[in-house]
């Protein structure tokens, strides 16, 4: 529900950004007086015909109308230019992509958060080059790792083993607390 509040702001920022319209126009016009008085002047003073002064008002004009073009693709592009280098996330400790997002892949883009939440996580390499995620180490330089492999031929015999894998990994975390 809006309130008077919230048409009073938007009714102020259409006024903000029609003033700046206004004012661009005036700017643009001005140059379109000063690049005629001149063109008139030089063909008066500077003794040269019609036809020249004709044609360099031709090309000062096309020069205004064309950067009057231009204008909303270059301030699309500065502000895509500035939303993708302002929302500049850094991910090196890992995070959570909570929403669509696409990022730069070999041969093309990949969207993550699509359906949902999605983490990232940092790797590194181990001792012996494997690739894994990275973990905290132990203080002596280890990290620990535990392991659980699981065979299931169907989502419920997984979900009748989520006991079983709970209590070894209760077990393992009290292990990796004593220091065994």
């Amino acid at each position: 529900m809006q309130t008077d509040s919230d048409d009073f702001s938007n009714a102020l920022s259409g006024a903000e950004a029609l003033s700046g319209v206004m004012a661009d126009l005036e700017a643009r016009s001005q140059r379109f007086g000063a690049a005629l008085t001149g063109a008139l002047r030089s063909a008066t003073t500077g003794g040269k015909g019609l036809e020249d002064v004709l044609k360099g008002l031709g090309n000062r004009l096309t020069d205004i109308a064309l950067a009057a073009g231009l204008k909303p693709l270059e301030t699309a592009l500065g502000n895509a230019v500035g939303s993708l280098a302002g929302s500049v996330t850094p991910f090196a400790d890992g995070g959570v992509v909570r929403a669509p997002t696409y990022f730069p892949m070999d041969g093309g883009a990949g969207l993550m958060g699509e359906a949902g939440a999605e983490a990232i996580l940092p790797l590194q390499r181990g001792p012996d080059g494997a690739l894994g995620v990275a973990t905290g180490s132990d203080g002596n330089g280890r990290t620990p790792q535990i392991v659980f492999n699981v065979t299931a031929t169907d989502a419920a015999s997984f979900r009748k083993s989520e006991g079983q894998i709970s209590a070894m990994l209760a077990r393992s975390v009290a292990r990796g607390r004593r220091g065994l």
